[in-house]
């Protein structure tokens, strides 16, 4: 039988790997995204949107499709993704890799703050700056509401959520960015402080040169850690040397 492989998707990588398997004469791919953004760019394969109703709902799924294979290649602050992932594919006996780039390194100039979460960069802010520009996505603006006294410029793919600060432009964008159209960005709204997750990557990695450029601070919001026991691979090409060690690819 053709093997059947599920990606975790909503991510570059995630596409260019349904894209891989793809092509590949008879594996099976199906990428599920679960449906945070109105307007996903095109996958190969098979396409499912939708939550699966928890670990068990993903586990029974996994059954039911007779899948062979996970790659979770979800964001990397999708975590409790993950967490449910993990727990199905153990539940299900299906092998499991977590595919995550690289996070992003500091070189000489920048000015880093580490934070563990959103709480903790929104209290670091008063003593960095008063103008933002806040790169974490649409879902996490809750933990800045309370910042009455600093203005943002909210950068997401879509629409954000409330509750959001009372000080609040939004500017709807989809990366990726260069250098100069960022500083540009950073210029025109007399931005002071930039915070960010972790997310890694070139697509919105511009804003940290476009800071470093202009000498300000960055508050980078640090990554959840992996399930315990989960590998992790850091792009396409380990995944597929990764399936094909499992067997479940020919040649790797």
């Amino acid at each position: 039988m053709s093997p059947h492989i599920l990606v975790l998707g909503g991510t570059t990588e995630a596409r260019e790997l349904a894209a891989e398997l793809a092509a590949r004469p008879g594996v099976r791919v199906t990428t599920s995204l679960a449906g945070r953004v109105a307007r996903p760019g095109a996958v190969a394969g098979e396409l499912r949107v939708g939550g699966f109703g928890g670990a068990d709902g993903l586990a029974s799924w996994l059954r039911e499709h007779r899948v062979d294979a996970v790659v979770d290649a979800t964001h990397p602050f999708a975590e409790s993704i993950t967490a449910n992932a993990a727990r199905a594919c153990a539940e299900a006996g299906v092998p499991a890799v977590v595919l995550r780039r690289p996070g992003w390194e500091s070189g000489p100039g920048d000015r880093w703050h580490h934070v563990p979460s959103l709480d903790a960069a929104a209290d670091l802010l008063p003593g960095l700056g008063r103008r933002v520009l806040l790169t974490t996505g649409r879902l996490g603006l809750a933990a800045f509401a309370r910042l009455t006294d600093t203005y943002f410029v909210v950068r997401s793919v879509d629409p954000p959520e409330p509750p959001m600060p009372p000080h609040t432009q939004v500017v709807l964008a989809r990366g990726p960015f260069g250098v100069p159209e960022e500083c540009a960005l950073l210029r025109q709204h007399r931005i002071d402080v930039v915070v960010t997750k972790d997310s890694g990557g070139v697509a919105t990695a511009a804003k940290l040169t476009a800071a470093r450029v202009r000498g300000l601070p960055v508050v980078v919001v640090r990554r959840p850690p992996v399930p315990v026991g989960v590998g992790v691979v850091p792009d396409v090409a380990a995944a597929v040397a990764w399936l094909g060690r499992g067997a479940v690819l020919e040649g790797g």
